[in-house]
């Protein structure tokens, strides 16, 4: 087949639909918010889960098994018994691979990490190697763009520090994210 035919074979990104992608991170712990979070990573309908590490201990993994889409998730400076916790995730369907992963994502390349290095984390940025960057660490949910990539920071699930709980959404079609905020009661997380 000639190169002229190949091309037409091969659909065109703008034909694509779009694909919703869901981001958390710095869930700590936090046994009721990861519930809530779950819950509502599945009201949105997102086809895929990236976590950007500190789950904390392999106790919460069950947390995380009435996720219906496809979850893939990196390690955080605050994970303890590391190989537990990847055993744990292992054990109902959801990879953790390490410190850092790269993800394809509807055609996107993800870099996916928590971000305690913060040179490392702007190398990446200023790169432009990647088109989305997904990391945590410091709990503040931020969505910003350095040149072509974008840089999500889905804030805090465990709502420890901002007394927020958050994820982020990002609409793979437009290249498109907003935080979400998890409404919770006091009584849902005591």
């Amino acid at each position: 087949m000639s190169g002229f035919h190949e091309r037409l074979r091969q659909k065109p990104r703008f034909w694509c639909m779009s694909m919703m992608v869901g981001i958390i991170s710095d869930t700590h712990d936090r046994l009721p918010l990861i519930d809530i979070a779950v819950q509502r990573l599945n009201q949105e309908g997102v086809e895929v889960v990236l976590h950007a590490g500190d789950y904390s201990a392999p106790f919460v993994a069950p947390r995380f098994k009435p996720l219906k889409p496809k979850m893939i998730g990196v390690l955080g400076n605050n994970d303890a018994e590391k190989e537990l916790l990847r055993k744990n995730f292992d054990e109902i369907g959801i990879e953790i691979r390490g410190r850092f992963a790269e993800v394809k994502v509807d055609g996107l390349k993800v870099a996916l990490l928590h971000g305690e290095e913060a040179e490392l984390l702007e190398s990446l940025l200023n790169t432009g190697s990647y088109d989305v960057i997904v990391h945590g660490h410091t709990h503040r949910a931020e969505i910003r763009k350095e040149g072509r990539v974008l840089a999500i920071n889905p804030g805090e699930v465990c709502g420890y520090l901002s007394e927020k709980a958050t994820i982020a959404l990002l609409n793979t079609e437009p290249m498109d994210a907003k935080i979400v905020p998890l409404r919770v009661s006091s009584s849902e997380i005591w």
